[in-house]
């Protein structure tokens, strides 16, 4: 009889083993939690679909991200839901809208002690649910949009954002806004592109978090990448990080893993991976039903974006998952 000469399993055999040789290590440093902010409500909302996640208001806001901030979590991502929505979507931009009333009350809660990134988009803001503006057609306005994009990542920067996150897929984006803000006096506000962002069915509970229905049935497929293709994402991030993108983003995370890899092995920025909310609530519904450990398939899931070279997940686990971590 043989016998293996080298024995693996000799490193996995006890719980102390398997930390010493872990290749990877999810930590609350490599999570930021995207947060909603609803305006003209008096107390958080729950969201359906998106079990444990709600829309806050902007004092409950605040106290989640100071929570979030003695957790050990770094980062929290941004997304208002005005009480009106017109074809520009114009309380993106408003000094006095949600989003940017929500980021002064944050910053001034805890100032540098977290990075307090906004999404930049329109889509929650626009009646007709597109992430830009559209032509009488119902077609998107690629060029048009980007002078909207321009005063919204102003108005983000000025009421405190330290990181601006353009996620509409628009050619061009990341440029525009960087010369906005730069000539605006915000040189030192950060990009975060969406710049590897599919369009894919696992949004579902996120559109209901913000109120976006796209007008006629439409959908994003004229913007966002074809789930068939891996080649384009590259593309679409070397053209961001020509135009002045400070980070990059692989969106969903879990779906794409592929990828994230090729991305994170392609370039020498910081690589973010979202963890949407189909993937989200999946992991969630199906622990409410006993299918699976919820816990265990979270902190699986978490590790192998990092795995696969996500520097940093955004996450509607964030502050569950930083619990579980002891921070």
């Amino acid at each position: 009889m043989s016998f293996p000469a080298r024995r693996l399993r000799r490193l996995r055999s006890t719980p102390a083993f398997r930390r010493l040789v872990a290749e990877t290590r999810l930590s609350p440093d490599d999570l930021v939690a995207p947060l909603f902010v609803r305006e003209a409500i008096s107390e958080p909302r729950p969201i359906v679909s998106l079990p444990g996640v709600v829309q806050h208001t902007v004092e409950s806001l605040t106290a989640e991200a100071k929570r979030l901030c003695s957790l050990g979590v770094p980062g929290i991502i941004l997304f208002g839901v005005p009480a009106a929505k017109d074809a520009r979507g114009s309380a993106a931009s408003d000094r006095d809208g949600i989003a940017q009333v929500a980021l002064r009350a944050v910053r001034d809660a805890v100032g540098d002690e977290l990075v307090v990134m906004a999404d930049l988009c329109l889509d929650e803001y626009t009646d007709h649910g597109h992430c830009g503006l559209v032509r009488q057609d119902g077609s998107v306005d690629n060029d048009s949009t980007l002078l909207r994009y321009q005063e919204v990542a102003v108005a983000q920067a000025e009421a405190g954002a330290a990181v601006v996150a353009p996620s509409g897929m628009m050619d061009g984006q990341v440029a525009a806004i960087r010369a906005a803000l730069d000539e605006a006096g915000f040189a030192e506000t950060a990009i975060l592109a969406y710049s590897a962002k599919y369009a894919s069915g696992l949004y579902g509970p996120f559109r209901e978090a913000v109120d976006v229905t796209i007008a006629g049935g439409g959908d994003r497929r004229s913007y966002q990448q074809d789930y068939a293709n891996a080649t384009e994402a590259l593309a679409e991030v070397r053209l961001d990080l020509e135009e002045g993108a400070d980070m990059v983003m692989v969106k969903p995370g879990v779906t794409y893993l592929d990828i994230l890899a090729e991305v994170a092995a392609a370039v020498e920025v910081p690589v973010a991976a979202y963890q949407v909310s189909g993937e989200y609530s999946m992991i969630k519904v199906a622990a409410e039903r006993g299918y699976i450990d919820g816990e265990a398939v979270a902190l699986e899931q978490l590790t192998a974006l990092k795995r696969a070279g996500a520097s940093f997940v955004l996450t509607y686990f964030a502050g569950e998952v930083a619990e579980l971590l002891g921070g």
